[in-house]
């Protein structure tokens, strides 16, 4: 490999960076709580005051409507950063706790201490709340941060920079701009936190280089997330709901409805009601929903060929297009696309979407979905409409998912009180609120002796009397299990 002057300059100055900010963390340890908040809050001001700059940069970017703009990635933040600045003070008080028998004498507590120099890598498609939310936690915690956002939101990206500098400097707050060269060399360095937001085939990737310097890792990565719509469902409600999931950010959301499962009784209600509802909400045909200005468009023109190769996938197997599969490559518009008898083999079935497109299927067994669903992946989420409680817990007892929702779609993701985290290939670890702060923390025991023990009966040399006193002992706490109670 041929090392040029601009691959040694990108190397320096992430490393540089790395080291400027190791004084700082140290002193972070020390920072007090009242100062974080402030940052915060300044944070939170400065984000407010770029609002206006943030609607064209998205705008520009990937078309993305201004009220999307504001619910997903600003207000996002501006909870997020509210719930934590008026819990903190609570999370970061220590936690006394009792001691157990063998700690007789003792007095114990847990202590969160800042990890350390921290790394969030964000992704494109919501490259505002998917970098500052992890922020807020990992200021919360105390640490410094470098950020490496996408490289394919450029014009968002300038003003994520000017916020971020304008509230911190660069030994507590970085931000680095490069593309997959830049991540490896981030990932070279030994830092304390990793925390990434991606695909599961980069976040394995992710795993793998921090693993080298034993790095703990936060990974919100995705998958097929799938719903579920019985028999009892209030179909209007439905209908409006999975749709307004599957199409925010052109359908471009980790936790958007990736395909879907409809009782047979009411499939084709179902698929009357969502052609209905997508054509008074975008326009009665492409051309007319080209124009709308509440979709925004596939983020580069490898995405759109992807997703648009898997609609031709499926259609060239047999699939039927309900609605959509009219996709225009020079503005990256992926039509709003219903799909119906999908071959089990076809692509769409197989990888996330990650577009505008809902692949539905029938079923007659509650039970056949549970199997299917139990026979891949673990998913990010899981959507049930139903009003059957008994259907309901049956799919909660008898599925694995990073997040549930009855009734609802995407707004697990807003409920601070709530971990946010996928499970094995969705993901490792939480985010949001406590959970958040927790994973940008270390949870220090801290133990206190109050009384010197009696150490000749637990040092050498074992004499036999000392194996027949630690054997009481054994009995006894075996015999006093109210003691733990």
């Amino acid at each position: 490999m041929t090392i040029t002057n601009e691959t040694v300059t990108a190397e320096a100055k992430v490393k540089k960076i790395f080291d400027a900010q190791l004084n700082t963390s140290l002193m972070l340890r020390k920072g007090s709580i009242e100062k974080r908040i402030q940052k915060l809050k300044q944070l939170q001001n400065e984000l407010i005051n770029r609002r206006e700059e943030f609607y064209k940069a998205f705008k520009t970017d990937f078309n993305k409507p201004k009220l999307e703009v504001e619910y997903t990635e600003i207000f996002t933040v501006i909870d997020e950063i509210k719930y934590t600045t008026s819990h903190l003070k609570q999370w970061t008080t220590p936690t006394q706790v009792s001691s157990s028998i063998t700690a007789i004498g003792t007095s114990s507590y847990i202590k969160f201490e800042p990890r350390g120099r921290c790394l969030i890598l964000g992704p494109w498609n919501y490259p505002l709340n998917t970098i500052l939310c992890p922020l807020v936690s990992a200021i919360a915690a105390g640490n410094t941060v470098i950020i490496k956002p996408s490289e394919h939101v450029p014009t968002v990206n300038k003003v994520l920079i000017d916020l971020i500098h304008s509230v911190f400097d660069k030994t507590e707050v970085a931000v680095v701009l490069g593309d997959e060269s830049i991540a490896k060399e981030l990932l070279s360095l030994p830092f304390n936190h990793v925390y990434f937001t991606g695909s599961p085939i980069v976040g394995k990737k992710i795993m793998a280089a921090a693993s080298h310097h034993l790095s703990s890792i936060t990974l919100e990565l995705g998958g097929k997330s799938p719903v579920i719509v019985d028999e009892s469902a209030d179909m209007a409600n439905v209908v409006s709901t999975i749709w307004w999931g599957k199409l925010i950010n052109a359908g471009q959301s980790c936790v958007a409805p990736d395909y879907c499962f409809v009782h047979q009784s009411v499939y084709d209600k179902f698929l009357q009601e969502s052609v209905k509802i997508i054509k008074k909400r975008y326009g009665d045909d492409a051309e007319a929903r080209q124009k709308s200005h509440d979709l925004a468009r596939i983020i580069t023109d490898q995405h759109f060929s992807r997703v648009n190769n898997l609609i031709k996938d499926a259609v060239d197997q047999g699939a039927q297009l309900i609605i959509g599969g009219d996709n225009r490559a020079e503005d990256r518009f992926v039509d709003t696309t219903l799909l119906v008898n999908i071959p089990t083999d076809a692509k769409i079935l197989q990888e996330e979407i990650f577009g505008p497109v809902l692949p539905v299927i029938s079923y007659n067994h509650i039970e056949q979905v549970i199997e299917y669903i139990n026979q891949r992946d673990k998913p990010l989420a899981l959507y049930v409409f139903s009003t059957k409680q008994t259907v309901i817990d049956n799919i909660i007892q008898n599925t694995s998912s990073g997040s549930i929702c009855v009734n609802e779609c995407m707004t697990q993701y807003s409920n601070s009180n709530l971990p946010f985290g996928g499970v094995n290939n969705s993901g490792i670890g939480n985010a949001h609120g406590f959970f958040g702060f927790r994973a940008f923390s270390h949870e220090r025991a801290v133990l206190t002796s109050k009384i010197k023990l009696a150490q000749s009966f637990v040092v050498p040399p074992y004499h036999p009397v000392k194996l027949k006193t630690a054997r009481l002992l054994s009995s006894s706490v075996n015999r006093l299990t109210s003691f733990y109670s």
